[in-house]
This record gives C-alpha cells, structure tokens and sequence, in this order.
C-alpha cells in the first residue's frame, strides 16, 4: 500500500525514545503505551514471550530487548514514533546510535531498586546528545517503594532539576522556578509559571519531568502520555535534505536496511544518496597490494546510490511511502555503502559513539570452516554492529571481536548460528587496550616506487587523556597545495592508527601536517594514502610510548564495618578511592580502577556483605595501565613484524624501489625535518619550528631518482632553488624478499631487485659465487606455494591458452616451474582447486622436481596453501605466490612471505636471464665444443678419427658395401 506522510493536519511529529537499566520494565511501558494508545489491541508481556517490540526470538527466549525497535502510534496533538532500546547494559552501544535521533526521550527508573548503575550511565549521554527527557519511576506497585525516598535519590543522582510532575501545586512551580532565573524573575514578579515556560525549560533539559506509576498495571502510565502531550514541543527543520543513519539491519529476505532519520528537507523514492566511504584498517589489510597506490583521486572514496523503497515500521510490519518528511524515522532498500552514525545531505559530519567494547575474544571456528566465507559473513554482523570491529589479526592469525561483556557472547554466538549455520566458540574475554606517546615527536613518511611521489612531515603531540585524536594542518600552502592537504588529513582520519607497543589503537593525541611534498607528474592519491600512514608509524616508532587501559568510575555503598576490607580490595586493585559522607548505617567509597581488576568485582561485593553492598560502575575512560609490563609480556606484538601497518618509507635509486627502515628514514627524507628530539616539548618552541615550516619550504638534497628524472629535477629547482648533492654514498644492498612488505610496499617493477655492494659491481664471478650460495641456502629452507589457477589466469600467455585448452595451460606452468626449481633448488608445491569434483579424495602428485596438489572435494586451493603454509611457516621460509588480496591478508599472519603473479613471472625471467648469462659464461671458459661434452673414451676415439689415425663407422660401412 502506497501513502505519503506529508498529512498538514497532524500538529506534532515527535520521536520518542525509552530508555533504562536492565529489568526497570522498559518494554514493559512500552506494551502500556502503545496498548493505551490503541496501537495495539492486546495487551502483550515480556514474561509470555508476546510483547509487540520484542520481535526477534533471542529476545522473547531471554527476556531482554537486544536491537532497538520501532513503532508507531497517534495522540490528539499529532504523531509519536515511539522507538524501544536495549537496557542491559553489554547492548549500550545499540541505545547509544538511537539518542542521535531522539526528539525526546522517557528514562525509566526501578522504584524498587533506585537509581542503579547503567542509569548513571544514561543520564551523561542524554546530556551528550541533548535529548529533552521524562522520568518515569516504575514498579511502585511493590512493597517497600517511597516516592519521597525515590525523589531524593534521584536528586543527590540525576540533579535537583528533576521535578515531581505527579501532581500540580505551589510547591512544584517554586521549584519550577528555581530552574531558570528568567522563569524565576516572572514566578517572584507573577506568581505562577506558565505552560510555555515549561515546555521551553523542557527543550532545553533545564527541567526533568518525573511521574511516578507501574506500567504492568497501567496505573501513572496514562498521566505520562498526558505529561508527554502536553509539554512537547514540534522540532524545527531546515528546508534542505539531511538524514542521520542510527541503525543497519537486515530484513526477513535478508534485504539490507538503512534506517535513518531525516532531519531536513524531504526524501524520495528513487533519490540519488551521496556518501562517504570510512576506511579502516581492516579495509586497508584486505585490499592487498592495491591498497599501496589507492586511486588516482579522492572521489573513490565517495558513493552514490539510489533509493529503492521508504519503509515506516510499526513492530514487523511495515507500510512504504513515496517520500518521507522531515522529522520521519525511515528503513531505506537499496544502500549498500552507509554505516551506522553517517549523515546525508545536510547531516555531513559522521557522529561517533562514546561508549565502546572494552573487552576483545578470539573466535574460534569449526574445523574446515572456510575462513574467507566466515569473515564475509561476520562482516554482514559488524555493519549491523559497528562496535564488534571484527577483526583479522595478522599476527596470531586469528579472527579477533571487541564486545561489551559475556551476555553479549552469548547472543552473538546464537545469532551467528542461526543467521550462518555455523557453530563458533569464543575464547576469554581480554581487555581493549590503546596507546598515546608522553612527548612530541615528528613522523616522517616517503613513499616513492617507480612512478609514483609522496612525502608527509607529521607532528604528534600527547594530549588530556578523553581527548581522543585531533587532526590539523599548519603546512604552507606553498609547499603542498590544499587539495593534498585535505587528503592527507582525509587519510589520518579514515583509519584506525595502530600503537606500537601491542598493536592497539592510538588516542588522545594532536597529528599536525607540517610538510609535505607531491610531484606534478607522479603522485597519485593513493601515494598519500601511503606515506601519511608510514609517517604515523615511523614516528610512533621514534616516540615514547603509552600503554592505556579502561577505568571504571565506581561507588561502592557498603555497611561501615566493612569499610576496610573495601579499601584493602580497592589498593589491591590499583585503584583510587576517596570515602564520602556516611548514609546513615551505610558508608560510600568513590573512585576509579581499571575494569581488568574491577569486571569481577560485583560478585565479590555480594558475598562479603551478604547482599547488602551495592557498586555501581561507569567507564571513566583510559588512563596509563596499571600493569603494562605484564601486559606487553602477553601481547608479544613486534610491529615490524606488522606489514601491514609498514614502519619504514620507500624510496626510489636507479629506476627500482627500496625500502627504508624507520631509523634511517631521515638520513633519505627530501623535506628538512621540524628538529624535534623529544627535549622540545615546551610551547614556545614548538610554535617556532611550526612557523618556520610554515613560511620556509626548505629542501634537503634530494635522492638519486630525482636527479636521474630531469623533468621531476627542473621542477624542484624552479619551485625550491638550487639542488645541493650530496656527498656519494656506497649503496646499500636490499634484498627484495626480506626487506619489502608484500602488499604494502607495492608491486613497481624492479621493487624485488637486488641492489649490489659497489664493490662487487665489476666482479662476474664474485656475483655468481654470491648466487650460488643464495641458492644453497635457499635450498636449506625455502619453499614457493603456486595458487595454480590464479597464475594461470594472471599470465596473459598461459589464460590464453586455457582458453583452448586448460591441460596444456596447466603443463606449460608446470614446466616453467620446473625449471624454475632447478635453478633456485626451492621446493616448489603447486596447487590446483578440485574442490568441485564431486566424491574427489585429493592428490598428490611428483612432476619431475616440482609437487602438484589437486585438492579433495570441498577444498580450495586457498584453504590449502593456508593449511600448509600454517604447518611449516613458523620453521620454514615459505613464499606464496598468488594475486588474491583476499588470501594475501591471511597468509600474511604465517609469517609467510608473498609475490604476485606479476612478480613471479619477472623473477622467472630474471633467472631465464641469468641461466643464460651463465651458459655463455661456462662456454666462453671452456670453449664450445663437441668433445667437451663426451665421456673420456670416446673423446680420444672421435680425436683419433679427426686426425684419419683410424677409420670412422661410415668409412668402415662404405668399404662393405664395395665388397
């Protein structure tokens, strides 16, 4: 059925949302309100499974709200989307996306139990989202409750600004009054508040209505509606579009949903969306070698995607329209490309969340379970889960989650099976940690393969702890021009900067671009992409680092005999702790202490006051860890080990490409750096290197690639001045296979060269003895896996030739190889899929010197090389050849080195090369001739006949054929 909700006589358009600590009766209050409404005709309970919002099976078995839902119902004043939110607190980050759309929300609080734990929580992110807010204090139907008692908990919790609203008298609007000074002026002067006084302190959360009642039994619920109607007020929108995202899901057909809220202007069916994409690092690890170039500009980076239908949900059904107005909550079909907290149009700015998973498990997959499907898979969760960050880890080649807690496990585990089929473990939660540094440092990142220019000068300083990452510019834009610049903070934005110290991600810290530099010709937006990345990480590497871990903000009320057992508990905890004012009988410690020593502590609480003791916790943010030592003991992170967050630069020398270790970077840069050695931290000083980089583009002298491109030099001498050379240097020698990070370094022809010692240039033997002992080596040691088909379908010769016939493709490969292994002694282990072939067994086969695999039924060669690679990666050098991006990111983890297709044809031919300069070489040493090539004896007979000392065999037949 088509409709439109653009109805002029509908006065109010009010999106509410409810909120509430675990068990309060949140949905509870919704069934009541949706029931008194008349939205739904029977009244529906949480305890029977058959709550109207409670849609999803995990949350009628469990009890509990898990993804926030939506409905719609009608008052006298207008329209109310009504939107239900996760009280457990492991589900926060799911209520947190929903505040960014709220009009108004309803804070439900437990007469029973008062203000708990995840309330005090909610109160500082309504403040941070600004969401006018009700207080309804449930379950006052049960023995014990007192509305006085309940008031002042919430006024020493929440604020004196929360006001009895149960019931209109003189003392309500004198504290009314004592809210706004405007308000209390005219209350002095008048003597009453008004209704228009009221709703505009509401607006504007000076006040916070409370209603007392108990939504099972429906008494107080229908004095909020009334409340709710009557001191709301229409939210005022621009004519332009904007629409913030707040939700991905994905409906019965498993169509993906973009649910939004359109904040300006309107929305129509077929509408073109325009967006932009948010790289991560797990983005930049699995899009293989293609992410060391990236694309020619920064439009790659954007989307643009049409609208197919506007759903309005109400529960599971929902009804389509053809636009949907400002004000509209919305489930949009067609988007592929939007990610939670994005914004359209108007709404440009991504919103960020302020809660985050402080816990990471390892996820544990069946046996056999292909690793590239089930990564897919939970891609498909993350994006309606932003805060799982799934994650590959290259080094203990894992799959890695970051969760809220055990509950949350638990419902991802059934959900996982239920969505995918699959059964999963999880392993013990460990805590999320980050890293800042203690001292300015400058970062420099060069990135220069064959055709291709970039070098950024990062300044990185420590900020407050909460103060997360802040980007700016101070670059003239006479060095760089500005486009570059904001690409390159686009850049520093768009991933998730890993530490040195455990890998974890970096906070509270100001990355300022001081210089940079780009070539006319060469430079490419991905090459920014590159040397921005190497900046931050070579400069992490110089830097002082930071370990930083959760803290939890806690209070703990307790019996006052019991307070030194608190205390000691506390210190042993490495936390703080002040003691307040006693409440009576019962004494209250405040403080902060790290949740990898506070998780557990609740239950502890419980038994040694016998129930009596209440601790409440919030995440207080990071701070420097208590332990980090033990901690760095139990990572064993070792970032140059990490490839694919690269800590050297590359830089160009005779048409070739090497890489730079961090440590040497400075000694290649083309840009003077800001001096910056850790002793200049104060501020006056780091404002004077800032503003000399600024007005001075100065230029140290450059490296061989520039004076070797003379345009690329004309262009540095018109722009910089004159070049001063360096003093000759003797080259260095890098060798491709150990120096390069495959897939980050990218795949330039020659980048895999070796560059020899100037002493051994002019010395043929001196090169070939060097060989050979490479090759003895390698013997020792070495084995190259072959995706099979994926070389053949990369070499223009050998995918031609499938075309006719795929046998002969597979022959001319195996005897490339062959050769190739003759030469290099390697072991060569060629792989072909067979996985297709129903009831095959798998094969393995010995073709001359080389092993060739046909995998069984099932497996592909992907899954193959892993397993292997797995198996003998940690005791053996293993390189695997495969143009995969996808299989590139897991082999990576092994320790295992790579080369595309590509490369391996050009290191084939190279060797093709030195097998014949070889030949000739051995050949010009012992003369080209037939007798060097006989045994001794026949040699001496076929001399002997050169010489006619004795006949030949045809002399001795022609002489019986004359008889």
């Amino acid at each position: 059925m088509e409709s439109t909700l653009s109805d002029k006589s509908l006065k109010k358009h009010i999106t509410l949302g409810i909120l509430a600590h675990v068990d309060a009766g949140k949905t509870t209050l919704s069934e009541s309100i949706l029931y008194l409404t008349g939205s739904i005709r029977k009244l529906g309970r949480v305890d029977n499974k058959d709550a109207f919002l409670d849609t999803y099976s995990l949350e009628r078995e469990r009890g509990i709200t898990i993804f926030s839902k939506q409905a719609e119902l009608e008052m006298k004043d207008g329209k109310y989307t009504l939107l239900d939110t996760p009280g457990h607190v492991d589900f926060s980050a799911e209520m947190e996306r929903t505040l960014q759309v709220l009009d108004y929300a309803v804070l439900v609080i437990s007469g029973a139990d008062g203000v708990q734990g995840h309330t005090q929580t909610l109160w500082p992110l309504l403040s941070r989202y600004k969401v006018p807010t009700f207080i309804f204090i449930n379950k006052m139907d049960q023995n014990g409750t007192d509305q006085e008692a309940l008031m002042a908990e919430i006024h020493q919790r929440l604020g004196d600004n929360c006001i009895d609203f149960s019931e209109e008298s003189d003392k309500r609007n004198e504290n009314l009054a004592m809210c706004d000074e405007t308000v209390l002026e005219s209350y002095l002067e008048k003597g009453t508040v008004t209704d228009e006084q009221i709703r505009k302190m509401i607006s504007e959360r000076k006040v916070f209505p409370c209603f007392f009642g108990s939504a099972l039994k429906l008494t107080g619920v229908q004095e909020l509606l009334d409340g709710i109607e009557k001191w709301t007020v229409n939210s005022q929108y621009p004519d332009n579009f904007g629409a913030r995202v707040f939700k991905i899901a994905r409906d019965a057909q498993g169509g993906r949903l973009t649910y939004m809220k359109i904040t300006g202007g309107s929305l129509k069916v077929k509408a073109l969306l325009k967006g932009q994409m948010h790289r991560t690092q797990e983005d930049e690890s699995e899009s293989g070698n293609t992410a060391a170039y990236g694309s020619n500009d920064a439009s790659s980076d954007s989307w643009e995607e049409k609208v197919n239908q506007i759903r309005i949900y109400n529960g599971t059904k929902y009804e389509t329209v053809d636009e949907a107005p400002a004000g509209t909550i919305c489930a949009v079909t067609g988007l592929t490309k939007t990610r939670a907290g994005d914004g359209l149009g108007a709404e440009a700015e991504q919103m960020l969340p302020l809660l985050e998973p402080v816990l990471t498990y390892r996820i544990e997959l069946p046996e056999g379970s292909d690793l590239h499907k089930v990564l897919n898979q939970l891609r498909q969760l993350e994006e309606e889960e932003p805060e799982l960050h799934i994650v590959w880890d290259d080094i203990s080649g894992q799959i890695l989650v970051q969760l809220m807690g055990e509950i949350q496990t638990e419902i991802l585990q059934q959900l996982i099976r239920e969505r995918f089929n699959l059964e999963v473990k999880f392993g013990a939660g460990r805590i999320v940690y980050k890293e800042t540094i203690a001292a300015p440092v400058e970062g420099v990142g060069h990135f220069e393969p064959l055709r291709h220019y970039a070098e950024v000068h990062l300044l990185m300083e420590p900020l407050e702890p909460g103060s997360g990452l802040i980007f700016d510019t101070v670059c003239s834009e006479n060095m760089l021009d500005r486009n570059w610049q904001r690409l390159i903070l686009t850049h520093l934005e768009e991933k998730v900067h890993r530490g040195v110290l455990t890998g974890s991600p970096i906070t509270d810290m100001r990355i300022t671009l001081i210089a940079g530099r780009a070539h006319q010709k060469h430079t490419e937006g991905g090459d920014f992409r590159q040397a921005t990345y190497r900046a931050v990480r070579q400069g992490l590497q110089k830097a002082e680092s930071v370990l930083l871990e959760p803290y939890y903000r806690f209070r703990l009320e307790l019996p006052q005999r019991l307070v030194g057992h608190a205390m000691t508990d506390i210190e042993k905890m490495s936390g703080k702790f002040e003691l307040g004012e006693n409440e009576g009988d019962t004494a209250v410690l405040t403080g902060m202490a790290p949740v990898s020593e506070m998780r557990e502590y609740q239950k502890d609480v419980a038994a040694y006051t016998g129930g009596t003791g209440r601790l409440f916790c919030t995440m207080a943010g990071y701070f420097p860890c208590h332990n980090t030592e033990e901690v760095l003991e139990e990572t064993f992170y070792d970032p140059e080990r990490d490839l694919t967050n690269p800590t050297g630069s590359v830089f160009c020398a005779h048409g070739a490409g090497f890489v730079v270790p961090w440590y040497e970077v400075e000694e290649y840069m083309h840009l003077e750096g800001a001096g910056l050695d850790g002793e200049h931290s104060g501020t006056e000083d780091k404002d004077a290197v800032l503003a000399a980089e600024a007005q001075v583009p100065g230029s140290r002298s450059i490296a061989p690639s520039l004076a070797d491109d003379k345009e690329l030099e004309a262009i540095f001498v018109r722009t910089y001045g004159e070049i001063k050379r360096r003093k000759p240097q003797k080259e260095r020698t890098f060798r491709g296979s150990d120096e390069i990070n495959p897939g980050t370094a990218g795949s330039a022809a020659g980048m895999n060269s070796t560059l020899s010692d100037t002493a051994g240039k002019g010395s043929w033997r001196g090169e070939k003895r060097q060989k050979e002992n490479r090759r003895q080596e390698t013997a020792q040691e070495s084995y190259l896996l072959v995706d099979g088909y994926n070389i053949i379908f990369a070499w223009e010769d050998l995918h031609e030739l499938s075309e006719h016939s795929m046998d002969a493709a597979r022959n001319k490969l195996m005897e490339t190889l062959s050769n190739y292994q003759g030469y290099t002694s390697q072991r060569v282990i060629l792989v072909f899929d067979a996985y297709k072939v129903e009831g095959f067994s798998g094969e393995v086969t010995r073709w001359h010197n080389i092993d060739v695999v046909f995998t069984k039924e099932a497996e592909t060669a992907d899954q193959y090389i892993e397993k292997t690679a797995h198996a003998i990666g940690r005791k053996y050098k293993v390189t695997v050849a495969t143009s995969d991006g996808l299989e590139q990111v897991i082999i990576r983890s092994q320790g295992c080195l790579l080369m595309s297709a590509r490369e391996l044809r050009e290191e084939i031919e190279r060797i093709k090369v030195e097998i014949r300069r070889e030949h000739l070489d051995k050949n010009q040493e012992r003369g080209n001739y037939l007798l060097n090539y006989l045994p001794k004896e026949e040699a001496e007979r076929m001399e002997a006949i050169r010489q006619g000392l004795i006949p030949s065999d045809d002399e001795d037949a022609a002489d019986n054929r004359r008889r």
